[in-house]
């Protein structure tokens, strides 16, 4: 998310200059690889790069393919086979994959068509999916790079000229924005057949500290470095300070009680209470556990926990076991952490974790691949 978001700072930064910029996108994997399809890097034709497309090896190369037929043409197709024993750019460093590429000018309209769905998604907190075509065989109107884009809110852009394509990549849009997953399709035309990569793109995350005490400052800092919205919360003036929380993207002066009228929390939203407090924790308890959230998690040990909820269901506010269940407390992944900056880190390697759907175990133990 971050990267995404240097590149799309980037671009806003230089669309409107002399320069020159293409696009990079990984739109499909096979086998090892080190970036996973929505990987992106932006180009400029002064040699800058932002973003990554693997550990190193391949970006000089996407570099110059795109300085000599990309800027100034169009949209085209780049394999890399990292596989083949014949390693035809010397590029072959470890990686035992296959990648594809589209190669975009940015000026050229489907460029600017992407970022322009960028911004909606990551400036105004909006999911979507991006439906963009990269291969094209046989007689079919449509060309590499062509689009249909889908929000949350079911708005629709496309620049397609075959309806009974635009209609698939539209359901297949649709699915991909139920599951939130992206995925890669292929369609068969009368006349010849397309590939397709659905690109799921969620909002930036949404996290909101509960909380401005000294041990929030480093869970605000490096939830940012990972490119996170973030929002803090205090009832206390003096500690709720940009000093203090330089990197917050909002600061929120609120009692527990007035969440309602000042806070807003979303089914993406992720919320972390670090309050120290037992009585406000009580009443963020009671306002948050029927809140839908894709993480929820409460600073302290079990008891203090297991006592919140036992005065909760004396006071007539029965948490079900499904919420009991969705509370992450103690918070955080077992890492031995003692410090803010460790316990910090403990907390947001959890929940990468549950946004990611995954166990936060040893890669070393997984006995599969390391992306599903």
């Amino acid at each position: 998310m971050k990267e995404l978001l240097n590149i799309l700072e980037a671009y806003e930064s230089l669309q409107h200059s002399p320069t020159k910029l293409a696009l990079a996108t990984v739109v499909k994997v096979k086998g090892s690889t080190y970036r996973r399809p929505g990987a992106r890097m932006l180009m400029t034709d002064a040699d800058a790069t932002i973003g990554s497309l693997s550990g190193g090896c391949l970006e000089a190369d996407v570099l110059e393919k795109a300085k000599l037929h990309v800027m100034n043409g169009k949209a085209q197709l780049a394999v890399y086979d990292m596989v083949s024993d014949a390693d035809a750019w010397g590029l072959n460093q470890g990686c035992n994959g296959i990648i594809h590429l589209l190669l975009e000018p940015v000026t050229h309209p489907q460029g600017a068509l992407q970022f322009r769905f960028f911004h909606d998604c990551l400036r105004q907190q909006k999911a979507g999916v991006m439906a963009t075509v990269f291969r094209v065989e046989g007689e079919i109107k449509v060309h590499v790079g062509a689009r249909v884009t889908l929000s949350e809110d079911g708005t629709v852009t496309e620049d397609m000229k075959e309806p009974f394509l635009t209609s698939a990549l539209l359901e297949d849009c649709h699915e991909a924005l139920k599951l939130g997953r992206s995925a890669n399709k292929e369609y068969r035309l009368t006349h010849g057949s397309v590939e397709a990569f659905i690109e799921f793109l969620s909002p930036q995350v949404p996290l909101v500290i509960i909380g401005a005490g000294s041990d929030a400052i480093p869970v605000a800092r490096l939830a940012k470095e990972l490119g996170w919205h973030v929002t803090v919360v205090d009832h206390r003036q003096a500690v709720l300070t940009k000093e203090r929380f330089s990197t917050a993207d909002r600061l929120s002066l609120a009692r527990p009680e007035e969440y309602h009228e000042k806070l807003e929390f979303s089914p993406h939203g992720v919320v972390v209470i670090m309050t120290h407090n037992f009585l406000h924790d009580l009443e963020i308890l009671r306002h948050l556990l029927p809140t839908p959230l894709r993480y929820l998690g409460l600073l302290g040990p079990k008891q203090r926990t297991e006592l919140l909820l036992q005065k909760l269901d004396e006071s007539g506010f029965h948490p079900t076991e499904e919420q009991r269940a969705r509370l992450h407390t103690p918070i955080g992944l077992d890492l031995g952490a003692e410090s803010p900056e460790e316990i910090a880190l403990a907390i947001l390697a959890e929940i990468q974790a549950v946004l990611s759907r995954r166990g936060g175990g040893f890669l070393k133990n997984h006995g599969g691949p390391i992306h599903p």
